[in-house]
């Protein structure tokens, strides 16, 4: 459920803000569902994929030295930061690396990982994170903290909802690792060309939020995985 206006951090409370709020404030059960939805979906899904995350983290820890996990400090609803789940696709300790936004070629990212990024199998952990409230199936990817800190008053209104394991977006942008493959500086691409036209999409689903158009956001994504 939203919290009252007044109960928003500072940030979010401005006037761009306001009408995505007003907006949702219509959509109360609507978004109680979505969460009975995340939660009765994500424990069904945990349960009877266990063996297939089991198999995937096997070969995560086979084909390269490290953790067959990787967690990383991400933004979900009102700016509160949590650890997402993710199977490792890069080489260890790749954040230390170089930039946080992975692009086409980047040599940090192993032969399984590869893979697994065009399937989105490395996804699969998130179930976890729907379970526990941090993130939904449908909403505003997690960013990092470093690129949340650039966000216009609007794009504050994404963060009115939990962060989301597909949206719109994630479909649009399926590659956007290519988008930025033969950019100099990568961070400074995704900054101010990259994040706000995927914003425009974002800020749209918010504004036309309702559980039928996330279902078929689902729906869509499993298509695009596999087209």
């Amino acid at each position: 459920m939203l919290r009252r206006w007044e109960d928003l951090p500072k940030r979010m409370q401005n006037e761009a803000v306001r009408p995505y709020y007003e907006q949702l404030q219509k959509k109360k059960v609507s978004l109680f569902l979505k969460r009975c939805i995340d939660v009765s979906l994500s424990s069904a899904l945990l349960l009877f994929l266990a063996p297939v995350m089991l198999l995937i983290g096997i070969a995560v820890r086979l084909d390269s030295p490290g953790p067959a996990l990787f967690r990383q400090v991400r933004v979900t609803q009102y700016g509160r930061q949590f650890r997402i789940f993710k199977f490792r696709t890069m080489v260890n300790h790749a954040d230390r690396m170089g930039t946080q936004v992975t692009a086409s070629g980047d040599a940090r990212i192993t032969h399984l990982g590869r893979k697994m990024r065009h399937y989105r199998l490395d996804e699969l952990p998130q179930l976890l994170n729907i379970f526990l409230g941090d993130m939904s199936f449908v909403g505003t990817r997690p960013e990092v903290v470093k690129y949340v800190r650039e966000y216009t008053d609007e794009m504050t209104a994404t963060l009115l909802l939990p962060a989301g394991v597909t949206s719109e977006v994630s479909i649009q942008y399926k590659d956007e690792e290519k988008l930025l493959a033969d950019v100099a500086d990568v961070d400074e691409a995704y900054i101010h060309v990259v994040l706000p036209e995927k914003m425009e999409y974002n800020l749209k689903s918010l504004k036309d939020f309702s559980l039928i158009h996330e279902l078929r956001i689902m729906v869509d994504t499993v298509i695009a995985v596999f087209r």
